[in-house]
Order: C-alpha cells, then sequence, then structure tokens
C-alpha cells in the first residue's frame, strides 16, 4: 500500500491560516523540532517558483538552518535531483528519500511502504524530502539532511503533515504581506485598471476628466499602498489581491 497526501484546496488553505502573523523564527523553531524527532543534522525548504513549461520552474531556498556553505549545499542538493524533484512534485505525493555516499550514510528503516527512493551515493549526506502541493502557489518540498535519518513509517506520516502546514503557513504569511494597510479608493483603482490596460498617464487622464498630475498622484498613492516598487509591479498586485482585472 502507497501513501499519497491529496492535493490542499484553497479553501483548506484559507481555514489552516494562522491566526497571527508568523515570523520566520517560527518557522524555524518548528522545523528544529522536527529535525530533533527526525535525528536529522539539518533542514532546507524548498519551494518552487515559475510557471508554465517545466524549464520555467525552478525551486529556491526559502528557509534553512546550514551554518556554512549555504549556496555550495544547495547548488549539490539541487544540482543532484532537481529535475527529479520537479518530476515527482507533479506526480506523487510521497516522500523522497536518499542514501549519502560512505559509510554509515543510509536512510529510512520500516517506512519504505510509505516513501520513494532517489540514487543513492549522489551527495555526501542522507536525507528525506517532504513534497507539499498547495494549488498554483506554495508548492515545495520541506528536506531534512544526515549522516543517519531513520524514521518509522508512522513518523514519516505525523512530518509530511507537518511539512504541508508549515508550507501553508508561509503561503499565508506572503498573502499578508500583500494585502494593502489601506484600501484603495475608487479613483486609484479606475487608474491602475487603465494603466494595467495599457493606457499612459495622458490617455487616462482625459478619458477620467483630471490633469495628469492628479492621475500619477493616484498611481503614486496606489504604488504605496501596495507596497510595490513601482507601477508595474502595483499593477501585478492589485490584479493578484483583486482590484483589477
Amino acid at each position: 500500500m502507497q501513501l499519497s497526501a491529496p492535493l490542499i484546496s484553497e479553501a483548506e488553505i484559507r481555514l489552516a491560516r494562522p491566526p497571527k502573523s508568523v515570523r520566520a523564527a517560527d518557522f524555524v523553531s518548528r522545523l528544529q523540532v522536527m529535525q530533533t524527532v527526525l535525528g536529522a543534522e539539518h533542514f532546507a525548504v524548498l519551494r518552487l517558483s515559475g510557471q508554465g513549461l517545466p524549464t520555467a520552474r525552478k525551486f529556491r531556498l526559502a528557509l534553512h538552518n546550514w551554518a556554512q556553505d549555504v549556496d555550495r549545499k544547495a547548488d549539490q542538493l539541487l544540482g543532484a535531483y532537481d529535475a527529479a524533484m520537479l518530476t515527482h512534485l507533479e506526480a506523487s505525493m510521497l516522500p523522497l528519500i536518499w542514501e549519502g555516499a560512505g559509510g554509515n550514510q543510509f536512510a529510512v528503516a520500516g517506512a519504505e511502504l510509505f516513501t520513494a527512493r532517489l540514487p543513492a551515493g549522489v551527495l555526501p549526506w542522507s536525507g528525506i524530502a517532504f513534497p507539499v502541493r498547495l494549488g498554483a502557489q506554495g508548492n515545495g518540498y520541506v528536506v531534512f539532511i544526515g549522516n543517519f535519518i531513520a524514521p518509522s513509517g508512522d513518523l514519516t506520516v505525523d512530518l509530511h503533515m507537518q511539512s504541508c502546514q508549515i508550507l501553508i503557513d508561509m503561503l499565508a504569511a506572503d498573502e499578508k504581506k500583500l494585502t494593502p494597510a489601506e484600501a484603495l479608493s475608487e479613483r486609484e483603482i479606475a487608474c491602475l485598471q487603465m494603466a494595467g490596460d495599457g493606457c499612459i498617464s495622458e490617455v487616462i487622464a482625459e478619458k477620467m476628466g483630471l490633469s495628469v498630475h492628479t492621475v500619477n498622484a493616484y498611481l503614486g498613492t496606489a504604488t504605496t499602498k501596495l507596497d510595490a516598487v513601482n507601477r508595474i509591479q502595483a499593477i501585478a498586485k492589485a490584479i493578484r489581491l483583486g482590484y483589477i482585472t
């Protein structure tokens, strides 16, 4: 029997959102507890960015507790298993495990029914990667590495559920950052909508019966409220938040 976790719906994500803001330190604390229970030495959270063709998608290191050689370790991990992890994420929710090179480097004892294996001996450390699929965004892996990783089947299932919850909370925290502190006014929304449709300030001013200076002022305050760095990013965030189409 194989265990697979279902794709989590957007409704479930909303219900699972934390009632208050979550800091990075909170995620680190939770991951460190999981790391200790598992007997691992380090953790890393990989989040998938990009959409469309597989060549446009890649994992980025969102969180870790690697004390040193961070870029090298990330390059090692992704260089070895990036393509396999991407393919697996689209097809299966079984945790991935691998054995490291050298003596006494092995992973998993008693959890074979609940995992899938990657090629052994490619990396200097063993590891287990819990896949998480949340829909269009928030997909990725929670990874634990070490010299000796041997979870039972029950522990594997439990840690997988905790991994899903961590990425749910990280996604919710991201969306909370995108929510403007102050709602956009009707004219700010109208200016953003026309800007998003490709209209320049002069055209927007003519259509709305305003001066170009006033239109730019509305677009400027909307950009500030959306915590965007420029007009293009403000339009993108306004679309994401449902202000404009």
